[in-house]
């Protein structure tokens, strides 16, 4: 017997948020809805004051209502970019811990997990985060579980990594509400070539080439395994080659003929990488950067930084908080 309840989805929109996470949860729905031939599904639009809400595409929505005034609701999905956070965080937050009291399951896509992590309700729960994304979550919530699933369903806390991945997640919904067949139909309505579900793991750009991580070589995708579980305390790349199998030498070629890169330029980039997600993701200082990343002094990042992006941290960071920051039409700032 399918589920006949958990119908009614608040999707929680920050200023900033991805519009294509929500367009990708909802439209499934809609879809769902078309071809039972019912409303089987229902959704609102919400923010924390009732006030719209301009999407990073800077496209303006118009709630339905507020998070202080919702109630009798099934699901609630956060919607945001990294850097999002409540207007009155205790209110807020203290408003979620009373619908997940009362019953409701909640999640979040895309940078939406941090605003969830922020209001305590993953602590003993394992989310999904973008891969984008990872290196300032650990850091900001180190005791967090995650995982590189597209997807994660943990009891009452669902999320998923990004816009493709919300799309899997709103077909998930759709099959335990009205069965695989109708979630199937959906999903070749839109023509989306894979339903996805749980242990499926996102694809990531490998660095400075057009392949991605599941299409590399064993060893070269083992090691790149291990500079990532070691930014902080960088490996000796001879130890690296010894852990995989192959000589330095080896690693070397394979490296070259598959990224266009030595080993030790690739492990550097994704330190650079990293750094630039705390960066751009959080407040930190250049010095808590740079031991973050394995660096004994902000000067060295620095020089490096520059080298792999073109442009002093400061500079950047500079430029990101001018585009966050803007004026909303009644005058009012509006800080993702």
């Amino acid at each position: 017997m399918h589920d006949r309840e958990k119908k009614h989805i608040g999707f929680l929109i920050f200023p900033g948020f991805p519009m294509a996470c929500l367009t990708s949860m909802i439209e499934p729905l809609r879809a769902a809805n078309e071809i039972v031939g019912r409303d089987e599904f229902h959704w609102s639009l919400v923010s924390e004051d009732g006030r719209r809400v301009q999407a990073s595409a800077r496209v303006w929505f118009d709630p339905d209502i507020s998070l202080t005034e919702l109630d009798n609701l099934d699901q609630v999905y956060l919607l945001s970019g990294p850097a999002s956070n409540f207007r009155d965080a205790e209110r807020s937050n203290g408003r979620l811990r009373k619908l997940v009291r009362h019953g409701a399951t909640v999640g979040a896509i895309s940078g939406g997990v941090f605003p969830l992590a922020r209001s305590g309700l993953l602590r003993g729960h394992t989310a999904s985060v973008h891969w984008c994304y990872e290196g300032a979550f650990a850091e900001e919530f180190p005791d967090l579980a995650t995982s590189d699933d597209v997807i994660t369903i943990d009891n009452t806390r669902l999320t998923a990594s990004g816009a493709a991945a919300a799309f899997d997640l709103s077909l998930h919904l759709i099959e335990q509400a009205l069965g695989a067949d109708v979630a199937t139909e959906v999903a070749c309505w839109f023509q989306h070539p894979m339903v996805r579900g749980q242990g499926v793991s996102q694809r990531t750009p490998t660095l400075a080439t057009e392949s991605t991580n599941d299409m590399l070589p064993a060893n070269v995708r083992d090691a790149i395994a291990l500079f990532s579980s070691h930014l902080e305390d960088p490996l000796n790349i001879a130890d690296v080659a010894r852990e995989v199998g192959v000589s330095v030498r080896q690693l070397e070629r394979q490296f070259h003929k598959t990224t266009g890169s030595t080993p030790l330029v690739y492990y550097r980039s994704m330190r650079m990488h990293k750094a630039r997600q705390l960066l751009l993701y959080g407040s930190y200082s250049m010095a808590d950067i740079a031991a973050a990343v394995g660096y004994s002094s902000a000067f060295t990042l620095i020089k490096n930084y520059q080298e792999v992006f073109g442009i002093h941290p400061k500079e950047e960071r500079k430029k990101v908080n001018m585009f966050r920051v803007r004026e909303s039409e009644d005058g009012t700032e509006i800080r993702p």
